[in-house]
C-alpha cells in the first residue's frame, strides 16, 4: 500500500462513493427541483423531506469526524474567511431559474443520462462548458467584479462557520451546540410526519446520499495527508466538476483526475446500473427546437450560476449544508425563489407567478 500514489486512489475513491450516490437517487428518483415542485403544487413534502434528511445525515457525520480530525473541512473552500453574499443571491437566482428550465440540476442530470436521456447529455456539456468560463474564461471577469470584489470579510470570526462567528459573539466556543441545534431542527422537521417515518426507502435514500458526502470529506482528507501534492479537500458538487469531466475527457496532461471527476464518472455508472435494476433505460430526446433551446439557456445558466454561487443544489445544499458555512442558507433560498420564478413561467405562464399565493393541491408538472 505504502508503494501506491495516493492520488491515484483518489479517483477511485471518487469512482466508489458515485456509484452508491447514482444508483441511490436514480433507484428512488431523488430529485430537488420535483421535490420543490410536489411541494409547491401538491402540497407534498415526501420529497423535500428526503433532501433535508440527507442534508441532515451529511451535518451530522461531517461534524463528528471534523471533531474527531478525521475531516480537515477547515481546509475546504466553503468555510474560507469571506463570505460571497452577492454571488449566493444573483448565483442562487440563476441557477434555479436554469434548474426550472431543464427540469433538473447538475446532479439530476447525470442521473437522466444514466437512463439514456440524451437531453440530459446536451445539458451537462453546455452545464459543464459555462461553468469553467465562469471559472476561468470571459465570464470570470464579470465574477470577480459582482462576486469576489464585493464578498464581506469574515478573518475576524477565523472563518464563515455558524460555529465560529457565534462563537467570536458570545466569547465561548459554541461551534458544537450551534451544530447540535441545527441538526435538531432538521430531524423534527424531517420526522414530525408520520407517514414519513414509515417510508423506509426514502429514509434508506437520504441516509445513503449523506453518507456518501462524509466518505468524501473522509476520502479527500486521508489522501492530501498521504500526498505529496496539494489535494483539494471537497465531497460533492456538480457544477465544476463536470467542466472538469469534460476537459478529463477531451484532453490529456499526464495529470491524474482528481476526487470530484471521480464522483462524476461513478455517479453515472451508479444511474446505469440503477436504470438497469428499475428496468427503466430508454433513449429521449427533445421534442422540438423550443424545448432544445429552452435546456440550452437552462444549462447555461446553471453553469454560471453555481460557479457564483460556489456549488450546486448538492454542492451547496447538502456538502455545504455539512461544513455550517453561513452562505448556504442564502444560496439555497435563492435557488429554490429562482426555481419558483422558472417553473412560474413554465407552468403557469408568467415570472410574475413566483409572487403569487399557490394552494396545494394543484397540479403541475415541470416541462421536460
Amino acid at each position: 500500500m505504502s508503494d501506491i500514489d495516493p492520488l491515484m486512489i483518489l479517483p477511485v475513491l471518487g469512482i466508489a462513493a458515485g456509484c452508491v450516490l447514482g444508483f441511490a437517487a436514480r433507484v428512488n428518483r431523488f430529485c430537488t427541483l420535483s421535490s420543490l415542485e410536489r411541494y409547491w403544487y401538491a402540497g407534498d413534502a415526501s420529497g423535500l423531506r428526503t433532501w433535508v434528511l440527507a442534508a441532515a445525515v451529511a451535518l451530522a457525520g461531517t461534524q463528528t469526524l471534523a471533531f474527531a480530525g478525521y475531516a480537515d473541512i477547515s481546509r475546504s473552500f466553503y468555510l474560507a474567511p469571506i463570505l460571497p453574499w452577492s454571488g449566493a443571491i444573483i448565483g442562487g437566482l440563476i441557477f434555479g431559474i436554469g434548474m426550472a428550465f431543464v427540469g433538473t440540476c447538475g446532479f439530476g442530470a447525470v442521473i437522466r443520462l444514466g437512463g439514456g436521456s440524451l437531453r440530459a447529455l446536451i445539458v451537462l456539456i453546455v452545464l459543464g462548458l459555462s461553468a469553467l468560463a465562469a471559472q476561468r474564461g470571459l465570464i470570470a471577469q464579470l465574477r470577480v467584479l459582482i462576486v469576489d470584489d464585493l464578498a464581506l470579510d469574515m478573518s475576524f470570526a477565523g472563518d464563515q462557520s455558524l460555529g465560529s462567528v457565534l462563537s467570536y459573539l458570545v466569547g465561548l466556543e459554541v461551534g458544537g451546540a450551534a451544530a447540535v441545534t441545527v441538526l435538531a431542527v432538521m430531524l423534527l422537521w424531517v420526522f414530525r410526519d408520520k407517514a414519513y417515518r414509515r417510508k423506509g426507502w426514502d429514509i434508506l435514500t437520504a441516509v445513503s446520499i449523506g453518507a456518501v458526502i462524509v466518505a468524501g470529506w473522509a476520502a479527500t482528507t486521508w489522501v492530501s495527508r498521504m500526498a505529496l501534492e496539494p489535494v483539494q479537500i471537497e465531497a460533492g458538487s456538480f457544477v465544476v466538476p463536470v467542466g472538469d469531466t469534460i476537459l478529463r475527457f477531451v484532453t490529456y496532461t499526464g495529470t491524474l483526475p482528481d476526487y470530484g471527476v471521480g464522483l462524476i464518472a461513478g455517479t453515472l455508472i451508479g444511474a446505469i446500473a440503477g436504470a438497469i435494476w428499475k428496468k427503466d433505460s430508454r433513449w429521449e430526446a427533445c421534442d422540438d427546437a423550443r424545448e432544445l433551446s429552452r435546456h440550452l439557456i437552462g444549462a447555461f445558466l446553471m453553469g454560471v450560476g453555481g460557479v457564483f454561487a460556489m456549488g450546486c443544489t448538492i454542492g451547496q445544499g447538502v456538502t455545504g449544508l455539512s461544513t455550517l458555512a453561513l452562505n448556504v442558507p442564502l444560496t439555497m433560498l435563492s435557488m429554490a425563489f429562482g426555481a419558483r420564478i422558472g417553473l412560474g413561467y413554465l407552468l403557469e405562464g408568467s415570472f410574475l407567478a413566483a409572487f403569487r399565493r399557490n394552494d396545494a393541491g394543484s397540479s403541475g408538472q415541470a416541462a421536460e
